[in-house]
């Protein structure tokens, strides 16, 4: 199939002159219009522009000017039907061979600063989706080119004289559905969103494939990485420095790291997580001193874990890092000395967030089961009382306080049944994931490498029975801070007060399964 007359209509120009010029070489006419039209006119390359072929202007702003039977027709017909041909022939309407169009920067427009919703929705194509369908249905007759990428292979094929196989024109057919459906569906999203707090009754996530990662959660398993094109942050965001190919449980766990990091955002702070767990998190005046009590927290565990700073990794915590085993290491920057140094461990994955994520960023997450995906809000919030209400008959003292809500930002972020252990500045001991919360604090405890007189204790949940702090207070806890709400509350007040304990509670549970 030779390409006679090409329509050329696209947002995103880069190349496209190359491409029509190609086409022109190879006699092909070329139909345009707009801003590419005039693009091609100043890039030397002779068009005809599509009012010319439909005999009407095009009008509102440009809104109309390819919705047209003249044009749909050319795209449309199905070569092999006689009635088809019979009614190009009668009403003069030219076959177009190949539609090479992308759209309107929707994506592009809302995820700029303070752009109103008058703004995001001029930015919605209509014309473009008609024709891209309308090719990518009739491929068997029409080539359809979406993607500039594809420029590099078409170019050759149409300066050699070659025709475009079958397999080749329902693969571009394929993306160009693909397309219009990631385009419609980050449309959907966006005014959805602006419907107001409620979850969507339809929800489109418009992901685009980012990376081809090592293997899954085990190296039998594929996987890939996929953004959320109506916004790039989080994982979307990442930059790799150098390393291994990044896998599954690389993202997975960096992300977890990241989502605990940003609690501490504008502090000098280090996270440590393995296996999806925090093993370590610490903050201090400076990265060294942050990343040091991070680790000391559980070196066993922390050994081939990820590593998240919240401040610029110096040459001094870089070298640190360079005599143990990291898997991944990111931060919101390095120094050029630090990078020199980390650059000796050539397996270690060093990531480079930039921007820095913020907590607001992303409203929903997502987890798949069976046959559907559940949704729900970030559990983005962290206290419902602020200052929590204090239970016990001690006032916790100023350092409890402070150990107190360390420990509460950090047990938000860990496996339900959740129990940790802190000081103002680091953590102690992390129990996690267990089915009864005694027994996380049993564990809790045994992973303490530190003395934990004068310690405080957080819960991600209230404590069912009073073991719990009967435990605590064995192991030298002095401070308990829960979201409370049991039947026996009483009793795990009596509890604390009985061993001097102080308590409070927050009104706000975090579970995390």
């Amino acid at each position: 199939m030779a390409i006679k007359r090409a329509l050329i209509s696209v947002s995103n120009k880069a190349g496209v002159d190359q491409l029509a010029r190609a086409l022109r070489n190879a006699g092909a006419e070329i139909l345009s219009t707009g801003g590419t039209a005039k693009f091609l006119e100043e890039s030397g390359i002779p068009i005809t522009k599509v009012s010319e072929v439909t005999d009407f202007p095009e009008i509102m702003d440009g809104r109309v000017k390819t919705l047209h039977p003249k044009i749909h027709g050319g795209i449309l017909a199905d070569r092999g039907k006689g009635a088809h041909l019979k009614a190009m022939d009668e009403h003069g309407i030219p076959p177009i061979d190949m539609v090479v169009v992308n759209l309107y920067p929707f994506e592009e427009t809302i995820a700029k600063e303070g752009v109103s919703l008058a703004e995001a929705v001029e930015q919605i194509d209509i014309g473009g989706p008609a024709m891209l369908r309308a090719a990518a249905k009739n491929f068997a007759h029409v080539v359809i080119v979406v993607d500039p990428s594809d420029y590099q292979w078409i170019i050759p094929r149409v300066e050699e004289g070659r025709e475009f196989t079958v397999e080749e024109r329902r693969r571009l057919a394929a993306k160009a559905f693909a397309h219009t459906a990631k385009y419609d569906g980050a449309i959907s999203s966006y005014l959805s969103k602006e419907e107001g707090d409620g979850l969507p009754l339809y929800l489109s996530l418009p992901l685009e494939k980012e990376l081809d990662l090592r293997y899954g959660e085990n190296p039998h398993q594929k996987a890939a990485f996929y953004s959320l094109r109506t916004h790039r942050v989080g994982m979307a965001n990442l930059k790799q420095l150098q390393g291994k190919q990044l896998s599954f449980n690389n993202i997975y766990d960096l992300n977890a790291a990241t989502l605990l990091a940003m609690e501490f955002t504008g502090e000098c702070a280090t996270v440590i997580v393995k296996h999806n767990t925090p093993c370590g998190v610490g903050r201090g005046e400076r990265p060294i001193d942050s990343y040091q009590k991070a680790w000391d927290c559980d070196p066993v565990s922390a050994y081939g874990g990820i590593i998240v700073f919240t401040s610029t990794v110096d040459e001094e915590v870089a070298e640190r890092i360079a005599s143990v085993f990291v898997e991944v290491l990111a931060a919101p920057g390095y120094t050029e000395e630090a990078l020199k140094t980390l650059s000796a461990k050539e397996n270690l994955r060093v990531i480079l967030f930039d921007p820095w994520p913020r907590p607001e960023e992303e409203r929903f997450e997502y987890k798949g089961v069976m046959g559907g995906v559940l949704v729900q809000e970030r559990d983005a919030r962290l206290l419902e009382l602020d200052p929590p209400q204090v239970v016990t008959k001690r006032e916790p003292t100023p350092d409890e306080w402070e150990a107190m809500l360390f420990g509460w930002k950090v047990v938000k972020h860990v496996r339900s049944n959740a129990v940790l252990f802190s000081a103002k500045d680091r953590t102690l001991g992390i129990g996690s994931g267990q089915t009864s919360r005694v027994d996380s604090v049993k564990i809790a405890g045994m992973k303490a490498r530190s003395p934990l007189q004068g310690a405080a204790m957080a819960s991600d949940a209230f404590f069912p029975f009073p073991d719990g702090v009967e435990e605590a207070a064995r192991l030298g806890i002095t401070a308990v801070i829960q979201p409370g709400g049991s039947i026996r509350d009483e009793e795990v007040i009596e509890a604390a007060n009985a061993h001097q304990m102080a308590m409070v509670f927050t009104k706000m549970r975090h579970f995390r399964h």
